[in-house]
């Protein structure tokens, strides 16, 4: 008998339902390793860049971002969609420079996360970003945020607390605390 692990879903056809600036929603009809078919229902999104920027304060740069979809303010990491024939990398650098007005010479990847594989494309790449100096910020028109300086030690604490909660902030701060020794 065969792992179910082994054996990779088959898809006998897709259907586009729905494509815009940002995600293509497609149903797809699937043989499940198990055998049964069924139709799923996948969001194609181009993934993202997430950045844990931090100072020679210890101190982490943490976005307080109006969500329309939440109807609420979050607590989030500076990150932004790749965009068509850019890289994940290239897309922290420009994220962290329009939303928080900061540039880095210390990049170091911090691997990626799927934020909902159940039916979501999306991965997000995240990066720890040091020896920091001010620029100019770039907001995008339609972005409504405010830029705070948070203690690394808070930051974390805020994650375990959930007072931080946008998943890809809690991994980002999380496998950065990790890669600074503080876990």
């Amino acid at each position: 008998m065969k792992r179910l692990r082994e054996v990779i879903m088959t898809i006998n056809h897709k259907k586009s339902i729905y494509k815009g600036k940002v995600i293509n929603l497609v149903v797809e009809n699937v043989t499940l390793p198990n055998g049964d078919t069924c139709d799923l229902e996948i969001i194609h999104h181009p993934g993202g860049s997430a950045i844990v920027a931090l100072n020679d304060n210890n101190e982490i740069c943490l976005l307080k971002q109006y969500r329309q979809a939440l109807r609420q303010w979050i607590w989030e990491l500076p990150a932004g969609k790749i965009e068509p024939d850019a890289d994940a990398f290239l897309t922290a650098q420009r994220e962290l420079e329009e939303e928080a007005g900061v540039l880095a010479e210390k990049w170091q990847s911090l691997g990626l996360t799927h934020t909902s594989p159940g039916f979501f494309t999306e991965n997000i790449y995240c990066y720890l970003a040091q020896n920091l100096k001010s620029t100019e910020q770039k907001l995008e028109h339609g972005e409504v945020l405010e830029v705070h300086w948070v203690d690394m030690a808070i930051a974390i604490r805020q994650v375990v607390t959930g007072e931080i909660n946008d998943a890809k902030s809690c991994v980002g701060i999380l496998r950065a605390a990790n890669a600074l020794g503080l876990l």
